[in-house]
């Protein structure tokens, strides 16, 4: 195992702040509107410091995101560790959900990780070779507990979730224009997973 020197942790740390304060900024600031200097004043750093590590602004936006990306799926992962059911699974989704939407609102969500085909494309890849196949072992299992109908294979589930993903970014358009949007992201992950008539007993 390579061992890595106080100045690559220094470096590794001060790279983290900056996309910690890029990611808490977004929660207040257009994504257009910031600028390099505002970030480095908030970060406590030089803007020197951010353009030596990141390069430009886009750069440290696209990498604070991917960042925000693989810590997300990191978490689902270690969930997925613990064997959960689906219903354990269903309200995990909808925590997640709302966790993401603190951070990010509808709209920037779209813009910066649905609209950008780069960003998108990071996420389809991941989401394709770490989810999917956790969610496969939860569909198979989920049958061995009586959780989920026999009559739905793993390949139609894979199948509806890959057009849940092409849609997302048109129902993260609505979701910001309804009047509740916590009620609004439990009923579409309710239907996600049960469907307009509910869990069968």
């Amino acid at each position: 195992m390579t061992k890595i020197n106080g100045f690559e942790k220094r470096a590794a740390k001060i790279r983290r702040k900056i996309m910690k304060t890029t990611m808490e900024m977004l929660k207040t600031w257009e994504p257009k509107r910031m600028r390099i200097a505002d970030i480095a004043k908030a970060a406590g750093v030089s803007q020197v410091t951010i353009y030596n590590y990141f390069g430009s602004k886009e750069k440290l936006l696209e990498q604070s995101f991917k960042d925000y990306i693989d810590q997300s799926i990191d978490g689902f992962e270690k969930f997925m560790q613990e064997k959960p059911s689906v219903k354990d699974f269903v309200k995990y989704s909808i925590d997640q959900e709302k966790a993401q939407y603190s951070v990010l609102s509808p709209s920037q969500i779209k813009e910066l990780m649905v609209d950008d085909q780069e960003m998108f494309g990071y996420i389809q890849e991941r989401y394709e070779k770490t989810v999917l196949p956790l969610i496969v072992r939860l569909v198979e299992e989920g049958k061995s507990r009586n959780e989920i109908s026999p009559k739905i294979s793993s390949n139609s589930v894979l199948i509806f979730m890959n057009m849940y993903m092409q849609s997302v970014g048109d129902l993260l358009e609505v979701a910001r224009k309804q009047d509740n949007m916590d009620v609004f992201i439990e009923e579409m992950t309710h239907l996600f997973f049960y469907g307009l008539c509910g869990r069968e007993d």
